[in-house]
């Protein structure tokens, strides 16, 4: 497979980018020099990588260059920035995204490169090696997770567990939840509100936060939890109203109005979950296994945390699926696109992903590195055992390909305020959601055609 050019992207097929892409949070990776042998030509090429400022670290672009022998040249991610580069024909050879929502967005449009060729002859990420989150990464044109595989995520976290700080469950007398076996969103609710502390009308700690990577792939996942799907079968159009999706958004509506965590109508002032967590103002946090890189670094926090299997809703089913598997992508059009699997190969499989699997920043996507995962100390161990109990609990939990998930959530922000204050009935915002969001679909189906 050699590198082309090819004919620039039509426009039209990006109009619904315009929203923005998903965001999801990345540790800044670093790593020791490695030689490897090449599986894959590249040497002395240069790749352009988009990515934002802390997925690929200067210190780790001098590695791959002394690695590998390939220069890379990075570009800030930006989605207005990847449409004029598209456009232009003149594409970057590798892009961040977020394998949950970005991969059947993108692979809809046509625009991503089909990697199973390349993956068939990589003696370094071997399929039967990778971790089944990478089938997010997957899309045959109708469902996500089957089908060829357009990129692969660098780590991951079963984003729907969370971590629990056992001295403000003992201040507040809180039984804390068992170890293996899940409580019900319901229980999590109640200790949540009991874990809350308030005075003179500021909430001093928060009893525990829910809100996921980005809400509208939060809500699939608490509808699947339920029973059902937030998505019509073809992924066209979303339901709010069927019993499961009602049950999730009701449940996440309660959450809000009950002020017992941070939410668009209560902002945690840090932005995310980590300092909170970490100034003892947090006490149960849905930030997944990835957290523990925060926490292990921290001596004081670290004997006190908890991680804790995701819950379950009462006749519902048990699910724990990864909302992000942030990574990268080869675009179709790339022109260095053996070089920019040299750095693929070498990003997922080297030198930096044993670097990221040793530090606890996330459960590594190759199955062969998790014994690199942090287990010198007790609780780590205790965590690891939680979490290696949870991975056969994961699925993937697959997203509309018509919309982007920032699109999505900028309706739900606009729309759902008025009900966790309290002035609009569950039912109501499920039926204003669903117009919204189903007209914004409806564009992006005409988009893909």
């Amino acid at each position: 497979m050699r590198p082309h050019a090819g004919a620039a992207v039509s426009r039209r097929r990006f109009l619904s980018l315009s929203a923005g892409g998903a965001v999801a949070g990345a540790a800044a990776l670093s790593g020791c020099a490695m030689r490897v042998s090449s599986a894959v030509g590249g040497s002395g090429e240069t790749v352009t990588v988009m990515a934002k400022a802390d997925d690929i670290s200067p210190e780790l672009i001098e590695q791959a260059q002394k690695d590998i022998g390939v220069k890379i040249n990075t570009v800030l991610y930006s989605t207005s920035k990847l449409i004029a580069m598209m456009t232009n024909g003149n594409p970057p050879d590798l892009v961040r995204g977020v394998g949950a929502v970005d991969a059947p967005y993108y692979a809809a449009r046509g625009v991503m490169e089909d990697l199973d060729p390349y993956f068939a002859k990589s003696s370094v990420l071997r399929p039967a090696d990778l971790d089944p989150v990478n089938d997010l990464w997957r899309y045959d044109g109708r469902t996500q997770g089957k089908g060829p595989r357009y990129g692969m995520a660098k780590d991951f976290s079963q984003d729907s567990m969370f971590w629990y700080n056992t001295a403000l469950f003992d201040q507040a007398d809180v039984d804390y939840p068992p170890e293996l076996d899940p409580v019900t969103y319901e229980e999590w609710l109640d200790k949540a509100k009991r874990l809350t502390r308030r005075k003179n009308g500021q909430t001093t700690v928060f009893g525990g936060s829910y809100n996921g990577v980005l809400t509208p792939n939060l809500l699939a996942s608490l509808t699947v939890a339920a029973g059902g799907n937030l998505f019509t079968d073809d992924y066209s159009r979303v339901d709010f109203t069927t019993p499961e999706a009602r049950k999730a958004l009701g449940w996440y509506i309660d959450y809000c109005r009950t002020k017992v965590g941070p939410s668009i109508i209560q902002p945690d002032p840090n932005t995310w979950d980590g300092p909170t967590f970490q100034a003892n103002r947090l006490a149960m946090s849905n930030s997944g296994y990835w957290l523990g890189g925060l926490i292990n670094a921290d001596k004081k926090l670290a004997p006190l945390s908890r991680l804790a299997p995701a819950p379950y809703f009462d006749g519902g089913r048990r699910v724990s699926p990864c909302q992000a598997g942030t990574g990268f992508w080869i675009p179709s059009k790339s022109h260095h696109k053996d070089a920019a699997w040299r750095v693929f190969e070498w990003f997922f499989g080297e030198a930096p992903a044993k670097a990221r699997a040793s530090g606890g920043w996330g459960i590594p996507t190759l199955k062969s590195l998790r014994p690199l995962m942090p287990a010198q100390e007790d609780y780590q161990k205790r965590v690891l055992a939680v979490q290696d109990a949870e991975l056969r609990h994961y699925s993937v939990i697959a997203f509309t390909p018509y919309a982007t998930a920032d699109s999505l959530l900028a309706l739900f922000n606009q729309i759902a305020p008025a009900a966790m204050n309290g002035d609009m009935s569950v039912d109501t915002l499920a039926g204003r959601l669903n117009s919204a969001m189903n007209d914004q679909l409806k564009r992006g189906k005409e988009q893909v055609g």
